[in-house]
């Protein structure tokens, strides 16, 4: 380092208009001794040279390629140093990165293809895993009702990350829940007691596989399967009275938790 006037070299700004690099960069590269100009103003002011330049554009081309500072400098100034094996190893960081991006992405179309549709699985899957009666349209028109709700949000979060063998898992855990309703109601079980309790907390259990179900909300869609002409269909066809047997079921246990089933809100 040496005084010099200004017309000898480069300022800060100047080499940062040149080189689209920060004045915070060029400085703490100085600092630390990666790219140090060679001269200084009267005033103490920095001043790069044509081979201060010359490194400094070096720096920037490594930069852009992904090498740390610490590897940018053994490039430059370690004469051992293999400079395409330094390459070699960062591209093999950036093959590397790449495939997790790549990773990244088709987990952000199957999360925006949950979001839109629902369930991630062609008509023919869905026929195999949820039976013959299932209406493949049923996600859509559920989409259009609760699109903005969170129990949407939660569900599609949730169907990004399942397949086929994932939603069979569901459906299974949901029909062997219809044979112990049937089973249970079949046998004479009380609302109250603590067998339809345990059915009760299993229902919760299983929904869960959608979004999580708070006793609130289950009060809810107790009502919904006696009222609804479809749910009601899908439980009174596994049993005649089903829909209302589960309903007073469910009623049972929030009483039991200290919640009025006729106040009882989506919440």
């Amino acid at each position: 380092m040496h005084d010099a006037i200004e017309g000898d070299g480069l300022t800060v700004g100047q080499v940062q208009a040149r080189l689209g690099v920060t004045v915070r960069a060029l400085h703490h590269w100085d600092e630390i001794g990666l790219a140090r100009p060679s001269l200084r103003t009267a005033g103490g002011y920095r001043l790069y040279t044509a081979a201060d330049l010359e490194r400094l554009h070096r720096i920037v081309v490594y930069r852009e390629l992904g090498l740390g500072l610490d590897r940018i400098r053994a490039v430059l100034d370690d004469s051992t140093t293999d400079v395409a094996d330094a390459l070699r190893a960062q591209r093999k960081q950036v093959a590397e990165r790449i495939e997790r991006l790549q990773q990244l992405g088709a987990g952000l179309d199957r999360m925006i293809d949950a979001h839109e549709r629902g369930v991630l699985l062609t008509t023919e899957q869905q026929a195999a895993i949820f039976g013959p009666r299932w209406d493949p349209d049923s996600p859509a028109r559920a989409r259009q009702h609760y699109g903005d709700t969170t129990q949407w949000r939660q569900f599609a979060e949730r169907s990004a990350s399942r397949g086929p063998e994932e939603w069979q898992a569901v459906a299974d855990a949901v029909a062997g829940l219809d044979r112990a309703l049937a089973d249970a109601m079949d046998a004479g079980v009380a609302p109250g007691s603590p067998e339809a309790e345990r059915l009760v907390e299993r229902h919760r259990e299983v929904f869960a596989s959608y979004f999580p179900l708070t006793r609130q909300m289950q009060v809810c869609l107790g009502r919904m399967y006696e009222a609804d002409p479809g749910f009601a269909a899908h439980y009174d066809a596994i049993r005649p009275g089903l829909a209302t047997w589960l309903r007073h079921i469910i009623d049972a246990s929030a009483r039991a938790h200290g919640i009025d089933p006729d106040t009882a809100a989506w919440e």
